[in-house]
């Protein structure tokens, strides 16, 4: 310690660009920026961890249950998650507009309603599957719902409606009691709309007592 203090101020001196001292290492931290009320934060393309960044370098963010970070498998799930919801109800929404248009129509036949339900299905249950609710009973719950909607639904076509030939979705308008069987579907996707209804007012809750 005491040499080093007495060293000339010129010998120990930095040179003029910071990359050529051995021996330092300089680390710039990715930018986040705030994005909406609900707190969240964009990256650059390339700074989760797999992209050539050390572990100092990702972006850690403090939640009200603890510090998160964000990769890119996290950007893929949000991705599919997302795009099951928009299967999901683009395709509940147009097997309820079938509906309003003419008798005859093509598209308000029993086979195109029977094709919408098993792809609204399909996209609820991609969206229950990577669904984040912090407690997991619930989340488990909504997933088994899901499942026994399914296979009720498939059930009550192979044994009651396909015999009749029928679609499925003509036989449960004709039979009300098969709603036990594919009501569950029904059960689960009113499970995750609360989940999304409520987690922004969540969120937006936790930020001001945060910030109280």
């Amino acid at each position: 310690m005491a040499a080093a203090l007495l060293l000339s101020p010129r010998l120990v001196s930095l040179p003029p660009h910071p990359s050529l001292a051995p021996g330092f290492t300089f680390i710039k931290r990715p930018t986040s920026y705030p994005l909406g009320r609900r707190g969240a934060r964009l990256r650059a393309v390339g700074d989760g961890p797999g992209a050539g960044l050390t572990s100092d370098q990702t972006t850690v963010y403090n939640g009200a249950y603890g510090p998160w970070t964000v990769d890119d498998s996290d950007v893929r799930e949000v991705l599919l998650y997302r795009s099951g919801l928009v299967t999901a109800a683009a395709s509940f929404v147009a097997a309820a507009s079938a509906a309003l248009l003419p008798e005859g129509n093509p598209a308000s036949g029993a086979g195109a309603a029977d094709l919408l339900y098993a792809v609204g299905a399909s996209g609820l249950g991609l969206s229950l599957l990577l669904i984040h609710i912090y407690v997991t009973p619930i989340k488990r719950f909504l997933q088994a719902l899901w499942a026994v909607g399914v296979l009720g639904s498939l059930g009550t076509y192979l044994v009651a409606a396909r015999p009749l030939d029928e679609g499925l979705v003509q036989y449960v308008l004709d039979h009300p009691a098969a709603l036990w069987f594919v009501g569950p579907t029904f059960a689960a996707l009113t499970g995750l709309v609360f989940k999304e209804v409520m987690h922004p007012q969540v969120s937006a809750m936790e930020n001001w007592k945060l910030a109280s």
